[in-house]
């Protein structure tokens, strides 16, 4: 394959804290300085949560701003994407930083079980949250968590409530929800293909130990890769990651092993269907 890969650099997350790794990046000038290592090292999408002044995960608009600032100054046409995720909040706080219009917002399209919680999305919610992204012309990535999520974003597509082609990312791995396996990961490649079509864009993340795994399966497979320490804080069983963009080269050597050259930022605003910045 000569397909240029995406890799997506997951950077903070709403769980993971200094006593699991120090590396963790929290405050947004930490949250900046680490993504622009990530960068440097081949990633070209930040997927991005908040934390407040105590570290815990919160959908404040400000502290959004002030990272989507940070990371277009110091990473040029890097695609920025932030977080509608629940564990940062309730109902539509959820979706409070979507007037910034980032370049792309994750998108829960259905419910499922988490480790200790379910992590509900509602259709009310998922509706609203949509029209919010149709509004300010934010691409949405799909976080296919379950088959039916797919099937989802496919009814959304068609009706409308998801313009252009959907982005799908199967998220592998999750305690009580999807578990890593290879079968069910060649037929979410297969639904996506048959629903949106053959040359459709599709990522994969696996969570913790399953990380690499992922990477694995989705570089091989023609998919992009997403990695970063809000899934995984560990390199190995016995050794933390150093950082974001240690995790990123990781990710970057499986793609060179599989001769898939890493996706500039000018190449994986192409693949995406995403605007070029005013500036590039």
């Amino acid at each position: 394959m000569s397909d240029p890969c995406i890799i997506c650099v997951a950077i903070t997350g709403s769980l993971p804290t200094k006593e699991n790794n120090p590396a963790v990046p929290i405050t947004v000038a930490e949250q900046i300085e680490s993504t622009q290592e990530a960068f440097e090292a081949g990633a070209t999408i930040a997927h991005c949560h908040v934390r407040d002044a105590e570290g815990k995960p919160t959908s404040d608009p400000e502290r959004f701003a002030a990272l989507k600032a940070g990371l277009e100054k110091h990473c040029p046409g890097m695609i920025v994407q932030l977080s509608t995720g629940g564990r940062s909040g309730a109902g539509q706080t959820r979706g409070g930083m979507l007037p910034l219009a980032p370049d792309m917002a994750s998108l829960s399209v259905g419910s499922n079980n988490f480790p200790n919680r379910v992590y509900e999305n509602p259709p009310d919610l998922v509706d609203w949250l949509a029209s919010e992204m149709l509004k300010y012309e934010v691409k949405p990535e799909i976080e296919a968590f379950d088959l039916s999520h797919i099937f989802q974003a496919a009814k959304m597509h068609r009706d409308g409530r998801i313009k252009d082609r959907p982005y799908v990312q199967f998220v592998m791995g999750v305690k009580n929800a999807m578990p890593v396996d290879r079968e069910v990961f060649d037929y979410y490649i297969h639904t996506v293909k048959r629903l949106f079509g053959e040359d459709t864009p599709w990522c994969a993340a696996g969570i913790g130990a399953s990380q690499i795994v992922l990477n694995e399966w989705a570089i091989s497979s023609g998919g992009h890769a997403r990695t970063g320490l809000e899934d995984n804080v560990r390199i190995d069983r016995d050794t933390l990651a150093p950082s974001n963009a240690a995790l990123v080269k990781r990710a970057a050597d499986l793609c060179e092993k599989y001769q898939r050259p890493v996706a500039t930022w000018q190449q994986a605003r192409d693949i995406l269907g995403l605007r070029q910045p005013a500036a590039a």
